[in-house]
């Protein structure tokens, strides 16, 4: 099983940085606003043939209000997770009472521990670091974030009693929750692990991070990925939130499902649109859930209105697998997995060019394409040239002629008689001796 490697600090020590700088991209929002960091955050490292999980926290303060409550709870729990624990510390900084509060922690967990004093970027600020054996752990390395400097000996101690492991190809389906803040995204990772492993809060934007949260289904294991509310853009006021949009959309674009949450109490607004049309021109599988549904009075009788309303306001989207649950009472929870799943193989099937083309020549006998200026279209032959999602590509006699209803017509067809619900499909037209 993979190591796991967490990292603990108080805010604004540069945790995210070097959690960056170790996973090699930019997954942790970085910004100098403490607090910004809010659940764990998961990443895969890879250092000579060795790997690890790693696991950015939010700072952890020495207050007790009730959002420091949170981060610690979240902070305690990656410890548990941890294999070995990095405490990072501000090299400019004397140590404080959060530093002194979180070394207590540790000493308690018998785990570990290397002491990363950041922001040392230079050698004549190596002596700084000295203070900090004063914590009393054995290990104290001098790095800077910013800088890049230190990295090779921080990796060295985390890894010297790892196993080497070949870095393998993940194959584990990821499917990601997207929608309006506060519609609870949060709630159905929780309720789908059975357990509080993000933040939930009434509060809209609690989530500002793409979380990745690797679990167990029917003993597969899969990903599931919390992304922050996605605002109107005239509505986003905050530089951490323009942050949190761009994690959102990088985080569909590592999806192969993309989750709409719908609220049930607010019902259907345009931003639910344009949240879902972004997940579409990535090409991902698509679901779209309808949450709180435990709020709803009569829901046998409300689930109608529902499906017409969703097939009214989603109808670029028709294909979509749609669920009705409740984070709050589980009911219906049971539903959702299957259409995630369903949605990821459609997403990625392929069709025996045979079948296709003994589709499409029935579908054009039916009916012809219109003519234009006395010329008509003809199609010479049909292929599956892609999938993720999957793409036909059609030999005609003249892309020009092709008429937007026609496409939409052969798509239909297609649909009609091979399962791509849940997914999106794309149809491109090329002239017979075109390249």
């Amino acid at each position: 099983m993979k190591q796991t490697v967490c990292l603990i600090g108080k805010p604004n020590v540069g945790k995210s940085t070097i959690f960056n700088r170790l996973i090699k991209e930019n997954k942790s929002i970085v910004l100098d606003t403490p607090g910004v960091t809010r659940d764990r955050i998961y990443g895969d490292v890879f250092y000579k043939n060795k790997s690890f999980l790693l696991i950015d926290t939010g700072g952890i303060e020495d207050n007790n209000d009730d959002w420091n409550k949170d981060i610690l709870a979240q902070a305690t729990l990656a410890i548990e997770e941890a294999d070995c624990i990095v405490f990072v510390v501000d090299g400019k900084e004397e140590m404080s009472a959060s530093d002194l509060k979180i070394r207590d922690m540790l000493i308690k967990t018998n785990k570990k521990v290397i002491v990363a004093v950041n922001k040392i970027d230079n050698q004549k600020r190596n002596e700084l670091i000295y203070n900090f054996y004063e914590l009393g752990f054995a290990i104290v390395l001098p790095i800077s974030a910013t800088h890049n400097l230190g990295f090779e000996e921080l990796l060295e101690n985390i890894t010297e009693d790892f196993l080497e492991q070949e870095k393998e190809e993940d194959n584990r389906l990821k499917f990601c929750f997207i929608g309006r803040p506060n519609v609870g995204k949060s709630s159905l990772i929780n309720a789908l692990l059975n357990e509080e492993r993000v933040i939930v809060s009434d509060i809209a934007g609690t989530t500002r991070d793409a979380t990745d949260t690797p679990f167990l289904y029917n003993k597969e294991e899969y990903v599931a990925i919390d992304t922050a509310g996605m605002r109107k853009k005239g509505r986003i006021y905050e530089n951490i939130e323009k942050y949190s949009l761009l994690r959102s959309l990088k985080a569909m674009d590592r999806s192969d499902v993309c989750v709409l949450v719908v609220n049930a109490e607010e019902g259907i607004i345009e931003h639910d649109k344009h949240i879902l049309s972004y997940a579409i021109e990535a090409g991902k599988g698509i679901v779209i859930v309808v949450n709180k549904w435990d709020t709803i009075e009569d829901p046998d009788k409300t689930i109608k209105v529902w499906k017409k309303n969703l097939e009214s306001h989603f109808m670029f989207a028709s294909y979509a697998n749609i669920v009705f649950v409740s984070a709050t009472t589980k009911k219906r929870l049971h539903t959702l997995m299957p259409a995630i799943i369903s949605a990821y193989e459609n997403n990625k099937k392929e069709i025996k060019t045979s079948d296709l083309n003994n589709v499409i020549t029935e579908a054009v006998a039916m009916h012809q394409s219109p003519s234009y200026k006395g010329k008509r279209l003809k199609i010479y032959f049909a292929s599956q040239t892609d999938n993720k999602p999957p793409k036909f590509t059609f030999q005609v006699n003249n892309k020009g002629l092709i008429h937007f209803s026609y496409e939409r017509y052969l798509e239909n067809k297609i649909r009609e008689n091979f399962d791509f619900s849940g997914t999106p499909i794309l149809l491109k037209f090329k002239n017979k001796k075109e390249d």
